[in-house]
């Protein structure tokens, strides 16, 4: 089987069998692609059928030396055994050559987050006198108040939005779905941009049931997010790293700070597991041992 027909096929796969979203698609489906251009490079065209546990190794060093960080090459091992779990599945080979290949050890890092006067000011720094500022006031606010990714608020549904049990219906990733309740300054934001600016809005077709709009009527993008909050940041001075993700960041680390049940903010946040939750317990765990350095008399 030559590559563009296993990529294909696996491309398929994960949309039929594993039920993937079509970000998570073309990123497997983008690291296969370099396999692919390693094999043509340094193999002399091999197959993926022919791959060894040994050219898997050769291919981990070879974007390693390209400089790619542990965690993008764990993610490159992510696919590469997806892969070849299709390729065994399918009996196109005998064996899986990805069986015994390490992922690399990745370092957790402590994300960015920032403090309820940050988030107060960027919501402060927005220009309520035009259409689009209480739209994005809203935005802020609900990525902040739910906790959600750029893409979930891109798609976030008005038939989700229940405003009488304060919950909303969120699509996560692989189209899984969840509820996340909603406060009070989320939903007097929403308030008051569906029934007073959205209202007004010629909207495309197809597109009415979408929460945020821009002027001509379509959903946002997901580039535009990142640039509003970037502009914000910039307004107000702040000089952390900071993108939507880090209003994701601060929604959890708050919610852990105050005393939150961890597998309460597992399912608000839509993770999987509960090791990647488990990252803010270490914000909260900073956060103890500098009173306990503070109060403890033997200190």
């Amino acid at each position: 089987m030559d590559w563009p027909r296993a990529i294909k096929g696996f491309k398929a796969y994960l949309k039929l069998e594993r039920s993937l979203a079509p970000n998570s698609i073309n990123a497997y489906s983008n690291d296969l692609e370099k396999l692919y251009q390693y094999s043509d490079l340094q193999l002399n065209k091999k197959s993926p059928t022919e791959f060894s546990l040994h050219d898997l190794r050769g291919f981990i060093n070879w974007v390693n030396e390209l400089g790619m960080i542990p965690s993008t090459q764990s993610r490159i091992i992510s696919g590469i055994k997806a892969f070849y779990k299709y390729l065994l599945i399918e009996d196109l080979i005998p064996a899986d050559p990805s069986e015994l290949l390490e992922t690399p050890k990745i370092q957790r890092k402590l994300p960015d987050t920032l403090s309820i006067h940050d988030i107060d000011k960027m919501i402060a720094a927005i220009d309520l006198s035009k259409p689009e500022g209480t739209r994005n006031k809203a935005i802020l606010e609900v990525m902040y108040g739910c906790g959600l990714r750029v893409s979930e608020l891109t798609e976030l549904k008005l038939s989700n939005i229940h405003p009488d049990i304060e919950f909303i219906k969120v699509t996560g990733k692989g189209s899984k779905e969840r509820l996340v309740p909603i406060g009070g300054e989320a939903l007097k934001a929403l308030k008051i941009w569906t029934e007073q600016v959205r209202v007004h809005i010629d909207i495309k077709k197809g597109e009415e049931d979408l929460v945020f709009l821009n002027r001509r009527g379509s959903r946002l993008s997901r580039v535009y997010i990142f640039m509003l909050v970037k502009q914000l940041a910039e307004l107000t001075g702040l000089r952390k790293d900071i993108s939507p993700h880090t209003f994701r960041h601060s929604f959890a680390t708050h919610l852990v700070e105050g005393g939150a049940d961890l597998r309460a903010v597992q399912e608000m946040l839509g993770h999987e597991s509960i090791t990647t939750t488990e990252i803010y317990t270490h914000l909260d765990r900073e956060y103890l041992k500098s009173t306990i350095i503070e109060f403890h008399p033997r200190n």
